[in-house]
């Protein structure tokens, strides 16, 4: 039996209003993804990511939704998704919407009624409480994108305080009313039937709450509650969402934004293999380049979520610093992808990490997103033109540093550039069911080195990491072996450069 597509796919995140913009209004829409996709299709993805592309406005750039159903006039038409799906397909790529299920916008028709009495139909489609003799919030519990902040709001209308993990903006949405779960399946339903591959499920460990809404410990405060909230009822809801994908056939699959930093509970969502497909797994996205730490993580991995599922594995996305970023240097970025597409699991790119992209600079007159996100948003440059291939010479946000000449055509051109090394990773990759889906045993190496092998049958491959800044010794890894694949394009003779990485075949 073959392994399900997701497990052997690489995929491609892509945050829509900073991907590509065909209409030229200085932001990203569904025309300029569908412009680019023999991008993709010659870097060798199996599978993009759409961030949300739902009707909004905007408080929190798509993850407040006012009509799950619908596309924002800003990036298009429900033709345009339409087109987009088919024209990906076409080339054999498959297509992820994130999902948002723990709240809508403040505008939802759903909230909206909510709001307008306490006998309102739709009343108890979210979490309201009385205020309190003393008027403090319910609990203790604190909005995330502040230290402070209660997430809670006084509703004047009807006197009760609702609840939000996020902005006042974002209601939640209260997932023990089962006509909120329906109308959620149905969502998920009205994508499914329009051939999309599967849900990237945003802050999915919150859609349970303590019906009691406990207070937090004060000793984790403040901490946001969306990154502590864990309760049992989640497991029954995220049973129910795979239902509905099993509902359909080729292989569709959700994966979870479980942002809990304990992979023990990130692992617990895999449910025995009733639950996610896949999770986000972030311990490692925060660990620094230091090769003892990762080996950790990794060890932590294959202990905690390999006998629950398949890993997940990624280094950057929208809410991030760029890993070239924070790592320092386009070597260290170079062994990174080296280091991800080595792994056993899933990898998952961030639009722009093949070309090297650092976050932007933006100063605090265009700073737009409330938790400080904007620099890892920063627009995809395509071109050395001043308007970089938009149309426009300054988008919504700021370009990424270097755009004159860390841009796609630019870094096309040149066979010796970090999109050529994506490319050779991603084509090694699917070249060799070890890489693919193959077993993962870590080897001893030397100090500041991770070294592992990858089998599958007779198909083997060796993966060498040097996470130091001097040259390392080895020889003895390397002995039968022949280079595949190198990160800086330095042969291997018999030692490992700084911050070089490998993919070695047997010889």
């Amino acid at each position: 039996m073959s392994a399900p597509w997701w497990q052997s796919a690489v995929v491609y995140q892509i945050y829509p209003r900073s991907f590509a913009d065909a209409d030229h209004d200085g932001v990203g829409d569904l025309q300029g993804i569908r412009a680019r996709l023999d991008h993709l299709a010659w870097l060798g993805v199996d599978a993009i990511w759409l961030s949300p592309f739902y009707r909004s406005p905007m408080a929190d750039f798509g993850y407040d939704v006012s009509d799950y159903c619908d596309v924002d006039p800003l990036f298009g038409t429900l033709a345009d998704f339409d087109a987009l799906v088919a024209d990906a397909h076409e080339r054999d790529i498959k297509v992820i919407v994130d999902w948002v299920p723990n709240h809508t916008s403040d505008q939802h028709p759903w909230f909206q009624d909510a709001r307008s009495s306490r006998q309102a139909e739709k009343r108890d489609w979210y979490v309201w409480r009385e205020p309190t003799a003393d008027g403090a919030p319910p609990n203790n519990w604190i909005q995330t994108w502040t230290e402070d902040g209660p997430t809670w709001t006084l509703d004047p209308a009807t006197d009760q305080w609702y609840l939000h993990l996020f902005l006042p903006e974002q209601p939640d949405l209260n997932w023990r009313n089962p006509e909120v779960v329906a109308a959620m399946h149905d969502v998920l339903r009205f994508w499914l039937d329009r051939g999309v591959d599967g849900f990237r499920m945003d802050v999915l460990h919150a859609l349970g709450k303590d019906p009691d809404l406990v207070d937090d410990d004060p000793a984790m405060l403040p901490i946001p509650h969306s990154a502590l909230n864990h309760h049992e009822s989640t497991y029954e809801i995220v049973r129910g969402l795979r239902s509905v994908l099993e509902e359909y056939d080729g292989d569709r699959m959700m994966v979870g934004e479980v942002f809990l930093l304990d992979t023990a509970l990130v692992a617990s969502y895999y449910d025995g293999g009733q639950g996610l497909h896949l999770a986000f797994n972030f311990p490692p996205l925060f660990t620094p380049w230091d090769a003892g730490l990762w080996r950790y993580r990794i060890d932590e991995v294959v202990r905690e979520i390999e006998p629950q599922g398949w890993p997940s594995w990624v280094l950057s996305n929208h809410d991030q610093p760029r890993h070239r970023t924070r790592y320092g240097s386009e070597a260290r970025a170079r062994a990174a992808a080296v280091l991800l597409l080595g792994l056993r699991g899933t990898p998952f790119l961030y639009a722009g990490e093949e070309l090297g992209l650092e976050d932007a600079a933006v100063p605090e007159d265009r700073i737009v997103d409330p938790g400080g996100r904007d620099g890892c948003r920063a627009p995809i440059p395509w071109d050395a033109a001043a308007d970089h291939g938009w149309g426009v010479e300054d988008p919504w946000l700021p370009w990424p540093p270097d755009a004159t000449t860390r841009n796609v055509a630019s870094l096309v051109a040149d066979e010796g550039s970090i999109v050529h090394l994506y490319r050779e990773l991603l084509a090694e990759r699917k070249g060799s069911p070890a890489l693919q889906v193959g077993e993962q045993v870590l080897l001893d190496a030397p100090d500041g080195v991770l070294a592992w092998d990858r089998t599958d049958g007779h198909d083997a491959r060796r993966v060498l990491v040097n996470f130091t800044d001097d040259a390392v010794p080895v020889a003895d890894l390397a002995d039968g072996w022949i280079v595949a694949v190198t990160s800086d394009g330095r042969p291997l003779v018999d030692q490992l450069g700084p911050d070089q990485a490998v993919v070695l075949r047997r010889a």
